[in-house]
């Protein structure tokens, strides 16, 4: 369990897709093979595909970074809290902004500009590995990202296991074998929107048919998911009352009712979501009472 809530909290996710040109150089594929889903598959075939699973996934060094998003948690001074919703690309449109070295290395540049408190979901050896190999990769450089104390107790630790600058909720909640939820087991049995409609299998797709939109949108819904089950577990932790954990709840909601007025209407369909699913909870506790 984490020890601390900081002043910045980031619940993140990311969103990626296998990389043609990866595909192309470690495969030693010929040049006059260009059609993306063509070098897609030749990926999916030696990274063990079967009938049953067409489009395993692959390891993370071989695939590009197509979107982040984030929900931030600010403490102010005075007391006050906000909450705000943010992803990139932010103009899908935008061939600057959708390069895959402008999404990664905007990400790392505002982590070593804002170090705020990371809150992921598999993110130690998933999100967190992909960023870094990504940027790497691509010849970024992130030295506010990458810069450690002398010991972690006397600063910001991305790096250090254990660290309350890093926190994996998979780490915290899952386990081995049977003990290893998903973060949809978990955030549906918590009245939490867990996947809706697109799931990690169909990112591939919507990149090849150009419908990025769509990827942020989804990738949206993963971050607030990820923030609501982290904002539980701070919850059950101790960090939040019962009355402070209705506060937080509600401004998301608040959130995501100023970003549907603001023009993501697509959040609408995850606070309907969340809303069936809160209703679901009730009934639940009210058929264990009787």
């Amino acid at each position: 369990m984490f020890k601390t809530v900081q002043n910045r909290v980031w619940a993140f996710d990311l969103e990626w897709v296998p990389d043609p040109l990866a595909g192309r150089l470690v495969h030693g594929l010929d040049e006059s093979m260009t059609d993306p889903e063509e070098i897609m598959r030749v990926m999916w075939d030696k990274g063990g595909a079967t009938d049953e699973d067409p489009t395993p996934f692959l390891k993370t060094a071989l695939c590009r970074v197509v979107s982040v998003a984030a929900v931030e948690r600010r403490s102010r001074a005075d007391g006050g809290v906000t909450v705000s919703l943010v992803s990139l690309p932010h103009d899908v449109t935008d061939a600057a902004q959708t390069a895959e070295a402008s999404v990664v290395g905007a990400f790392l540049d505002a982590l070593g500009a804002k170090r705020p408190q990371l809150i992921g979901f598999n993110s130690l050896f998933s999100d967190i590995k992909i960023l870094i190999q990504r940027g790497v990769l691509l010849g970024l450089t992130a030295p506010g990202f990458c810069a450690r104390p002398d010991k972690p107790w006397e600063g910001i630790d991305y790096f250090a296991r254990g660290s309350d600058w890093n926190i994996d909720l998979k780490e915290i909640l899952g386990g081995y074998g049977l003990a290893n939820p998903s973060l949809h087991e978990v955030a549906v049995q918590s009245g939490i929107p867990g996947k809706m409609e697109v799931d990690g299998n169909a990112v591939a797709r919507l990149w090849l048919d150009g419908e990025l939109e769509k990827i942020v949108e989804y990738n949206e819904f993963d971050a607030l998911t990820t923030y609501l089950v982290w904002l539980r577990v701070a919850h059950f932790g101790g960090h939040f009352s019962d009355s402070g954990y209705a506060e937080e709840q509600q401004r998301v909601a608040d959130l995501i009712l100023a970003e549907i007025e603001g023009g993501r209407t697509h959040l609408k369909h995850y606070l309907d979501e969340w809303q069936r699913l809160k209703e679901a909870m009730t009934t639940r506790e009210r058929e264990m009472d009787s």
